[in-house]
């Protein structure tokens, strides 16, 4: 698949990226090159290969899982600057 500045040019309009018309060619090039890259991938044999999120098998540390009387309202709001029938009082961020 070869990308060529008529769509740079297309993707950019569509993205709300501005471009000058001298960087659309030089960016097929970049573009082209990556997908050449990514082509190679494709090849590599993945069979078997199980997949991980880290490059170190560690297992995360775990809290025991505990029922506590959660927090008393009172002195959590005695920490809130206003508060109203038990609830935190915020300012209003959405118009």
């Amino acid at each position: 698949m070869a990308i060529d500045a008529a769509t740079v040019r297309k993707v950019a309009r569509l993205a709300r990226i501005r471009e000058p018309e001298e960087r659309l060619e030089p960016l097929a090039q970049e573009l082209n090159t990556i997908i050449s890259w990514i082509e190679q991938l494709e090849e590599v044999d993945t069979d078997g290969v199980e997949p991980m999120t880290s490059v170190v098998a560690v297992a995360l540390p775990l809290r025991d899982d505990v029922v506590t009387e959660g927090g008393d309202t009172s002195r959590i709001l005695s920490n809130a600057p206003k508060s109203a029938d038990g609830f935190f009082i915020v300012p209003k961020v959405v118009e």
